[in-house]
């Protein structure tokens, strides 16, 4: 399991529970974008975020995994009328 070293200063937390399975292809997902995260032994992510394009980026991947087929594809039919 990976151990972050450093302790993070956080100024704002967002919990959503995900499923173990879900929590590792997060993680690895973040990885490949160059995100920080990290998972504690509890079993939780962890991830730093400091701009607004990582933000997006990390919801944008938790989404993927957390929704409901049915509301992404209420999210995707959202995105395309509002660009029409």
């Amino acid at each position: 399991m990976f151990q972050h070293t450093r302790s993070p200063s956080i100024t704002a937390a967002q919990v959503v529970n995900i499923s173990r399975t879900d929590r590792w292809r997060i993680y690895h997902r973040l990885q490949e974008l160059r995100i920080p995260a990290w998972c504690p032994e509890d079993g939780s992510l962890w991830v730093e975020v400091d701009d607004a394009i990582a933000a997006f980026l990390v919801r944008s991947t938790v989404q993927q995994f957390a929704a409901s087929r049915s509301e992404l594809l209420g999210w995707l039919e959202r995105c395309w009328t509002e660009s029409v």
